[in-house]
């Protein structure tokens, strides 16, 4: 016997042949947000929030390699889309190496490095922008001994996850140990260095 269908449910085909790549019916997405959600109510929200951050309120973590401080991400209640932050790779440091679904743009901000994307090297200098594109397995890298590098990093990895696009992959994580020659580095703090 044949189940009332719900507006937006998929009814399993009765061609079990058919391809969900090539139907023509009508297909779920995205999943609706449901519960006491008011229009008015998120833009009063959103309007009393702060329009701006104080980079110097907002603490590095990570280490010893590489630092990470983030500006911006869902959790804060900002915005919906956006993951904004500042990366610092300390002399010789490199970060993680992995993969995800999502684009990144790299601003390099200051220093001299590399990333090696899929296997393949694309060096970076202060005023460049590197791109990681779509499900690329990659690992950034500062090529100065004895300087640090810094690079402001914009995504849209919430939207990615939003869409229950999840891969994410972990090739290689952080180092836990400095690199060498940089045992008693400290990351930047403040914005005037």
């Amino acid at each position: 016997m044949n189940e009332p269908r719900m507006s937006g449910d998929v009814a399993a085909s009765s061609d079990a042949t058919e391809s969900h790549y090539h139907s023509k019916k009508d297909r779920v997405f995205v999943r609706a947000i449901a519960g006491p959600y008011n229009l008015n109510d998120e833009l009063a929200r959103l309007r009393a929030l702060p329009r701006v951050r104080k980079g110097s309120e907002i603490k590095f973590r990570d280490g010893p390699q590489t630092f990470s401080r983030h500006y911006m991400e869902p959790k804060d209640g900002l915005t919906q889309t956006f993951h904004i932050h500042l990366e610092e790779y300390a002399p010789g440091g490199k970060s993680q190496k992995h993969g995800h679904v999502n684009e990144a743009a790299f601003y390099i901000l200051d220093g001299r490095g590399y990333e090696i994307h899929d296997g393949v090297r694309y060096d970076w200098q202060a005023g460049d922008i590197a791109i990681v594109h779509n499900n690329c397995v990659h690992q950034h890298f500062n090529a100065d001994p004895e300087k640090p590098a810094r690079a402001l990093v914009i995504k849209t990895k919430p939207m990615y996850m939003f869409m229950n696009m999840l891969f994410q992959k972990m090739v290689e994580p952080r180092p836990t140990t400095p690199a060498p020659g940089a045992e008693g580095y400290r990351v930047r703090e403040r914005e005037e260095d």
